[in-house]
């Protein structure tokens, strides 16, 4: 069971997780019709390293003119939460018409998921006062998002944020998942 932070900071923060955060998957523009494709993660969890979205905060929020903006980030980097229960069936991403590998929930899979032994997965279990169901963060599936856009959907789409022991299990996590030698 994670240890949460109910009460939001006024800025982003890592471990931040927040309801409903759309990305979007591509823009074509052909013939001046422009045409998008959205996906909305019911929960995500920020990634990108605190003391970065701090400076950006920092930064931005000064009024005095900066002769420099290199503290500004560009984007927050950020991965879904999956319902446990629909990972198991492999069927957390059937809405954009995916099927994933099942995993049956009595085996050494399984077990290794909830252990936070599996590089690709990392396991969550919220308090009983946080609504969210036991998630698994999928760290093949990170995206970044634009910072303004975040900051103002965190106002109305905070849910909690993970204390800074286990923000930092999974910050290191992620970390070494992308560093892994990958092998054909």
């Amino acid at each position: 069971m994670v240890n949460v932070i109910n009460v939001p900071l006024s800025r982003l923060a890592q471990g931040d997780i927040l309801r409903d955060v759309e990305h979007i998957e591509y823009v074509i523009v052909k013939d001046g019709i422009i045409e998008f494709s959205k996906i909305v993660f019911p929960l995500t969890i920020v990634l990108t390293q605190d003391c970065d979205l701090e400076q950006d905060h920092t930064f931005r929020s000064t009024e005095e003119n900066k002769p420099t903006q290199d503290k500004y980030l560009l984007s927050v980097l950020l991965a879904p939460l999956y319902n446990l229960e629909q990972v198991y069936q492999g069927e957390h991403l059937i809405d954009l018409g995916l099927k994933m590998s099942s995993i049956k929930k009595k085996s050494s899979a399984s077990n290794n998921l909830q252990n936070n032994e599996t590089p690709r997965y990392h396991y969550l279990e919220f308090p009983q006062a946080i609504p969210v169901v036991p998630s698994v963060i999928d760290f093949k599936h990170y995206f970044s998002c634009n910072v303004e856009y975040l900051k103002l959907h965190k106002e109305e789409n905070y849910v909690c944020q993970l204390a800074d022991l286990f923000r930092e299990s999974v910050s290191q996590r992620f970390s070494n998942f992308l560093s892994r030698i990958g092998l054909p």
